[in-house]
């Protein structure tokens, strides 16, 4: 029996393949997990009420592309954020979680050629794993574009030769950063919308880390293509209830953008979709028009960055993140520190070349270790004090 031969060269994904590594070894002291960026600060404590008085909606199948009440609930909330408009009815769509959306995205709109050859999907590089999957799965050419310190950690596109975009169709961007916590400005917004409109291509911009910030909100891609008067269809946003209400287990998220791109995502949807159950559509809505949890949970954020500066701010090369809650932490070799850590102090992180793939005979995310504040204050001020002591000292 034959397999795909498109997936027959994929890396072991992240977590296996941290597992295959650390998991032959016996930890060198209590377990910390600083690997996955899963929260686990309090959602709100009426959510689960929420879901138990629309329970009577397990009953139904719900509908695709989400109910008027959500999809309303997240227009006010884009609207109260980024001062964008949006119509529920045409330029929102409910996700099954972000991953769900920016891989089906890319199968709605992602044509077949562009300029007569094999259309190019560019991506950070480090990144988000499901960028390159969808890349593959669309049969486009996936373009790796290194997010390091000398580009302030979010990828130059516009640096690549005419010849790759000429023929992009999409480019990935995450703003805030996954791993590094790097955030996208205006400017730096303007001049990739700019060159989208250029050479006719979309942005699918990863924002699920955007309430996760120090003082000042991120700017929104949305946000500066309405300023600038872009194509509405030029700019496609993903977010969900993951980070910004410490809901993972929810997969409740959206997308949003031109009424054509949602259109289309809608089509795929309704042959090859998993939609939102009722009651946690309805949960959802509640969630979507409720700021009091995020403010309580940015301030939670804010005690963990001033933590980490405290107890990592005088490492060599340390970089205090701009929003989420990753660190990226340079180290020399991030598999090797990873294996050192987890047999001396049982304190997991994750390799940054885990993170990232070879392009050009380089992978920018070798030399880092990508560590998760998730885990409660004092256990990972514990867990960052084992990790200077052991790579650091």
């Amino acid at each position: 029996m034959d397999f795909p031969a498109r997936f027959a060269n994929l890396p072991a994904y992240a977590f296996p393949r941290l597992r295959a590594l650390l998991d032959v070894h016996e930890a060198g002291g209590p377990v910390t997990h600083m690997t996955i960026g899963e929260p686990k600060h309090a959602f709100p404590s009426w959510v689960t009420d929420e879901i138990v008085a629309h329970a009577k909606g397990f009953n139904d199948y719900p509908p695709n592309e989400g109910t008027p009440q959500l999809r309303g609930a997240i227009s006010g909330w884009v609207a109260r954020r980024y001062g964008v408009t949006l119509d529920p009815e045409t330029q929102v769509m409910v996700l099954n979680g972000t991953r769900e959306g920016l891989y089906n995205a890319a199968m709605a709109l992602c044509p077949e050629t562009k300029q007569g050859g094999r259309p190019v999907i560019l991506s950070p590089n480090p990144f988000y794993q499901v960028y390159m999957i969808a890349a593959i799965s669309v049969g486009a050419e996936p373009v790796f574009v290194p997010a390091t310190g000398q580009s302030g950690h979010l990828p130059d596109y516009g640096s690549l030769p005419a010849d790759v975009l000429n023929r992009t169709s999409i480019a990935y961007i995450c703003s805030p950063a996954n791993p590094q916590g790097a955030v996208a400005t205006e400017g730096y917004w303007r001049d990739l919308i700019a060159l989208a409109e250029k050479y006719d291509f979309r942005i699918f911009a990863d924002e699920c880390y955007s309430e996760i910030y120090r003082d000042t909100p991120p700017v929104g891609a949305l946000e500066v293509a309405a300023k600038m008067g872009a194509d509405p269809d030029r700019v496609v946003v993903f977010h969900s209830l993951s980070k910004r209400s410490n809901l993972p287990g929810l997969r409740s998220g959206f997308m949003a953008g031109g009424a054509r791109s949602i259109a289309a995502a809608k089509v795929l949807r309704a042959y090859a979709g998993a939609p939102l159950p009722g009651p946690i559509q309805a949960a959802s809505a509640k969630v979507w028009a409720d700021e009091d949890h995020v403010v309580e949970n940015r301030r939670l954020y804010a005690e963990k960055y001033a933590i980490a500066d405290d107890i990592l701010g005088h490492v060599p090369g340390y970089m205090s993140p701009e929003a989420g809650f990753f660190l990226w932490l340079p180290v020399a070799d991030g598999e090797t520190a990873a294996l050192k850590l987890w047999r001396e102090t049982g304190v997991r992180v994750l390799p940054g070349a885990y993170l990232s793939r070879d392009a050009d005979g380089d992978n920018p995310g070798q030399g880092y270790i990508r560590v998760a504040m998730v885990a409660p204050k004092d256990e990972m001020a514990q867990g960052l004090t084992r990790l200077r002591d052991c790579l650091f000292a």
